[in-house]
C-alpha cells in the first residue's frame, strides 16, 4: 500500500492546492485521505475578528447576520466539498479516498493519520488571524496531538502557516 498523506481542508480544494500536494507527493506514490469538516467548531466572534483583521467587512457582516446553515445542510455541503475535491486529485491522476468528519476535525485527523500510518498531515485553510496568531488553529492543534510532520497551506496559494 501507498503511503498516506492525510489532508484537512475547509473548503473544496483548487488547482493550487492540489498543485502544492503534488510537490509533496514529489513522482512517488502516494495516497491522499481527505478530510472535510461538516461542522468546522469555529467560534462566531472568531471568525468576525479574522474577517475584520482582512478587511473583508462583507464576510464579517454574513457572519453576524446570517443566514446560517442547519446542520443538514453543512453536512450537504462537506459532502459536496468532499467529491469535489476528490474529482480535482484523481483527474490529476493522484490516489485520493475521503470522508466528512463531524464536529471535532482534529480528532479526525488524529484518528486517520494514526489508522492509516500517515507519513504527512496537511491542513488546507484560508487565514485565521486569531487562531494563526496564538496558535490555536487546526494545524498547531494536530502537530501537538501527533508525532508525523504537520503542513498548514493557506489555500490557494503556497503560503505556509506557521505550525
Amino acid at each position: 500500500m501507498n503511503p498516506t498523506i492525510v489532508v484537512l481542508t475547509e473548503e473544496p480544494l483548487n488547482e493550487a492546492d492540489a498543485r502544492n500536494l503534488g510537490y509533496l507527493a514529489e513522482n512517488n506514490p502516494v495516497r491522499f485521505e481527505v478530510l472535510v469538516p461538516s461542522d468546522p467548531g469555529r467560534n462566531m466572534l472568531v471568525d468576525v475578528l479574522d474577517n475584520l483583521s482582512l478587511l473583508d467587512f462583507a464576510a464579517a457582516y454574513r457572519n453576524i447576520a446570517g443566514p446560517h446553515r442547519t446542520p443538514k445542510q453543512e453536512v450537504k455541503a462537506a459532502e459536496q466539498e468532499l467529491a469535489e475535491s476528490l474529482d480535482l486529485l484523481r483527474g490529476l491522476g493522484f490516489d485520493a479516498d475521503g470522508r466528512v468528519t463531524g464536529e471535532n476535525p482534529v480528532q479526525a485527523v488524529v484518528e486517520e493519520a494514526t489508522d492509516s500510518s500517515a507519513q504527512q498531515v496537511v491542513v488546507i485553510t484560508t487565514p485565521h488571524a486569531v487562531e494563526d496568531t496564538f496558535r490555536t488553529d487546526w494545524a498547531n492543534e494536530a502537530q501537538e496531538r501527533l508525532g508525523v510532520p504537520v503542513l498548514h497551506l493557506y489555500s490557494g496559494s503556497s503560503f505556509i502557516g506557521d505550525s
